[in-house]
């Protein structure tokens, strides 16, 4: 796949453009093993949280919906709540919030970074006058950006709260891209959405863009299966033509 012959790329961002993916994956670990684990202790024979669970059910979601989406696989279900909801109530809003404290708690005390191949590829990209955009389920998203330096490389960030407020359909609903598409006057098929999440790849595929998987984890197979046209191990292989 050549950018160039595109007009307009839109980037995921934990796991993509910054290494926050792992550190989502950690603060998801902490949460729902303990979260379970307590279950279990009261006598419920849930299954513990392993590895799988994050690619299985979390990844790339918007936070509520992943939360959903794992109790559902322990058979658990629990009240929505509210986003009002603190980080100690037995609701989804409530463990999902608990989740964004530890992940809050992470990046304040071990910071963000970019993935260097994915800064030569912005670079090579602006070279170019290439319209980009970033679309991310985080909440986060923005303080994330400015925490590893990128904020100013994006005048369009379709997150969390920009979806919510528009009502738009979290991934693996096609919906953020093209909002984003639609920001930037290009439509999905002149466009590539760059993810390393199945849900992501997913979202781009049901959009009509043409989808390049990043493989931080999901597995080559998985992101082929689920609507990518290519992937890559690095964001650099896409910077050399």
């Amino acid at each position: 796949m050549r950018l160039s012959d595109y007009r307009a790329v839109l980037f995921d961002l934990d796991g993509v453009l910054t290494n926050t993916a792992e550190v989502h994956e950690r603060a998801w670990a902490r949460m729902f093993t303990d979260f379970l684990d307590a279950r279990r202790a009261g006598g419920e024979p849930v299954a513990a949280y392993n590895d799988a669970d994050y690619f299985d059910h979390i990844d790339g979601k918007p936070r509520y919906e992943g939360v959903r989406s794992l109790l559902a696989s322990r058979g658990i279900t629990l009240p929505d709540g509210t986003p009002a909801d603190g980080a100690g109530q037995t609701t989804v809003a409530g463990l999902g919030n608990r989740k964004n404290e530890y992940l809050l708690s992470i990046l304040r005390d071990e910071g963000v970074q970019a993935f260097p191949g994915s800064v030569l590829l912005l670079d090579r990209l602006e070279e170019r006058a290439m319209p980009m955009a970033v679309v991310s389920s985080s909440r986060n998203a923005c303080a994330v950006l400015t925490a590893a330096g990128l904020r100013d490389r994006f005048e369009i960030v379709v997150d969390g709260v920009a979806a919510a407020t528009a009502g738009l359909a979290g991934k693996p609903a096609p919906d953020t891209y093209l909002h984003a598409a639609a920001l930037l006057g290009v439509p999905p098929a002149c466009t590539v959405v760059v993810e390393d999440a199945i849900s992501g790849v997913r979202a781009g595929a049901a959009g009509g863009f043409r989808v390049v998987g990043v493989d931080r984890g999901a597995g080559r197979g998985e992101l082929i299966d689920n609507g990518a046209d290519v992937v890559v191990g690095d964001l650099a292989e896409l910077a050399v033509d």
